[in-house]
Order: C-alpha cells, then sequence, then structure tokens
C-alpha cells in the first residue's frame, strides 16, 4: 500500500512538518454519535495516527438518520466495533483503542493516559461531561467539550470558544454553572447560538446535516491545533 498517496493531497496542503505532527498525536474521542461519528472519520482521513474511542452503545434504527456509523448492516453492533472497523478501513496504520464502557470517574484513569494530546468528548451525559472536563484541568491535557447540538435545524450558527463566553445553548448554560461551582471557567466548547426548535419532554430531535456539520468543525479544530503546537 502506498501511504503517501493515502495523505498526498492532505501533504501537499499543511506540508510534511505539520503531517508528521498528526500522524504521532494521540488523540481521545469519548462519544461516537451524531457528533463523534463525524469526528472520528475526519481525525481518521487527516492521519491522526492514535486514536482512543470510548462508547458503551450499539447502532439502534433511530441512529441512522444521523450517525456515520450507522448502517442497516451494522444494526445491533457495538459502536466501538463499527468505529474500529472503519477507522482500520480508511488507515489500517492508525493504531485505535477501544472501550465499550460508559465513562464517568471511576474509570476515565483507563482510558485517558498521560501522553494524550487532546480529549474530545462528544457525549450527551451532563455528569460525564463534567468528570471529564475536570480530569483533563487536573492532567493538563487539552480538551474540547460538545454542547447540544438536538433539535435545531439551522446548523451554521455554530461557535468555538471558551464556556464562559457561550450563550443561547441551555446545555452550556447548565455545564457553565456546574464547572464554576468547582472552580474551573474557562474550557473549550462548541456550542449553538441557534434556539432550539420546540420543547420537547422525550427523545431530543436531530436531523442528518446539524450534528455531522458540529463534528467537522470539532475535528477541524483540534487538527489545527495539533499543527500549531
Amino acid at each position: 500500500m502506498n501511504d503517501y498517496e493515502i495523505h498526498e493531497r492532505t501533504i501537499s496542503l499543511i506540508g510534511e512538518e505539520a503531517f508528521e505532527k498528526l500522524t504521532n498525536a494521540k488523540v481521545v474521542l469519548i462519544g461516537l454519535g451524531g457528533v463523534g461519528s463525524y469526528i472520528l472519520e475526519a481525525l481518521a482521513r487527516a492521519g491522526i495516527g492514535h486514536l482512543v474511542v470510548a462508547d458503551f452503545e450499539k447502532i439502534e434504527l433511530s441512529n441512522i438518520n444521523r450517525q456515520l456509523l450507522a448502517l442497516h448492516s451494522t444494526l445491533g453492533h457495538k459502536k466501538t466495533d463499527c468505529a474500529y472497523n472503519r477507522v482500520k478501513d480508511i488507515n489500517p496504520n492508525i493504531e485505535v483503542k477501544c472501550y465499550d464502557i460508559f465513562v464517568n470517574k471511576e474509570n476515565i484513569s483507563d482510558i485517558v493516559k498521560d501522553d494524550t494530546d487532546y480529549i474530545i468528548d462528544a457525549i450527551d451525559s451532563v455528569q460525564s461531561k463534567i468528570d471529564i472536563i475536570k480530569y483533563s484541568k487536573e492532567k493538563g491535557i487539552r480538551i474540547i467539550s460538545c454542547m447540544g447540538t438536538g433539535n435545531k435545524t439551522d446548523n451554521i450558527c455554530f461557535k468555538i470558544a471558551s464556556i464562559k463566553k457561550t450563550d443561547t445553548c441551555p446545555l452550556a448554560k447548565k455545564i457553565r454553572k456546574i464547572l464554576s461551582s468547582e472552580g474551573i471557567s474557562d474550557v473549550d466548547v462548541l456550542f449553538s447560538s441557534c434556539s432550539n426548535e420546540k420543547k420537547i419532554s422525550g427523545a431530543i430531535p436531530s436531523i442528518s446535516y446539524v450534528p455531522s456539520t458540529a463534528g467537522l468543525l470539532i475535528a477541524g479544530y483540534v487538527i489545527q491545533k495539533l499543527i500549531e503546537e
């Protein structure tokens, strides 16, 4: 296999030195849903050399409308297994470690090692988000956390900023308040300044192009930060 040919267009854009930084980088991605699956795709195709992924769910029919890994052929499969197979099909040389678990403060140290260059939080659980952010701050590992992407039809209102500069997003408001009580006021997040479409009480509605946009924006941000390092 001609590895150079796989990445030739990437290297011609960013240069060999920058590409080498990507191949040496280790990124931990927590969550492989509507946002996380597109982050995974972009990281793998950009040439990130070491990926750690975590998700405890299996693929369901309701995932197909927005999640890259969700197909009729993958129904019932673990998301981590599908992620591993897809990444290896994109680039067999990527080192991939999978954790089929719900990430919390008890097990995060098993997933995020000290040699991690970046943590990406793409999960829904508020408490786990807090646990992951706190751990990243304690270890001095860079992190970006995804706020709410559901219940929206507009995908042009996403921004990446410190959580102290967020507005509109109800999830960001909740996370910001909890982090503030823990003495944390500065963490990079992706959030939407668009209002929610409707009041809901059940499953959060979503559409294909919104969480995917968020995922690609996060991936691009992390890739650029790794190159700038």
